[in-house]
């Protein structure tokens, strides 16, 4: 009877990967928003957000490893999981992810005229809105609360399904591409 070797996530230290890196034994991908990626980033990382992974595995040289890693080390886990099911070599995630590499204290490249990250857009849109039909609401014509009530729903309704079409709308700005 043959037996197969199924692949597995392993996890990494930010102090172990920072060593990988230094010694070229990694590649390294980050799999958040690009605007996340433009704004901070670890060095040597290259920018493959989860919905451009896809399913194939990324190449690897010999010798080398293939780590993921996000903001906080969820969304990456989540994408290695998936590359190791698919078959291959193991697949290690960056524990805590870039926000566990800056706790150790090691080096990020920032761009401070990126833009900014998607979910503060949102955010800064999402209240923006909220405010406005509030404001008008109080000075206009209370049909206006209507607006606030709307940003509201969709934002119940993309944290229930996970998918924002406010967010879509933003990543078509010029400054988003």
């Amino acid at each position: 009877m043959a037996t197969t070797q199924t692949a597995s996530v392993k996890s990494v230290d930010p102090k172990t990967l920072n060593g990988w890196l230094a010694a070229g034994e990694v590649v390294l991908l980050d799999v958040r928003e690009p605007s996340m990626h433009a704004a901070e980033r670890i060095a040597g990382a290259r920018s493959v957000p989860v919905a451009k992974l896809g399913a194939a595995r990324p190449a690897v040289g010999a010798g080398q490893r293939l780590v993921l890693h996000c903001e906080i080390g969820v969304a990456s886990a989540k994408e290695a999981r998936r590359l190791a099911q698919a078959g291959g070599e193991d697949v290690y995630n960056l524990e805590g992810g870039i926000a566990a590499w800056k706790q150790a204290g090691l080096p990020v490249v920032s761009d401070p005229g990126a833009p900014l990250p998607l979910i503060r857009q949102m955010q800064i849109v999402a209240g923006g809105l909220v405010v406005i039909g509030i404001v008008l609401a109080a000075a206009v014509s209370p049909w206006f609360i209507v607006l606030s009530a709307f940003v509201g729903a969709g934002l119940v309704f993309a944290g229930a399904t996970g998918t924002c079409p406010m967010s879509a709308m933003l990543l078509k700005l010029p400054y988003n591409r």
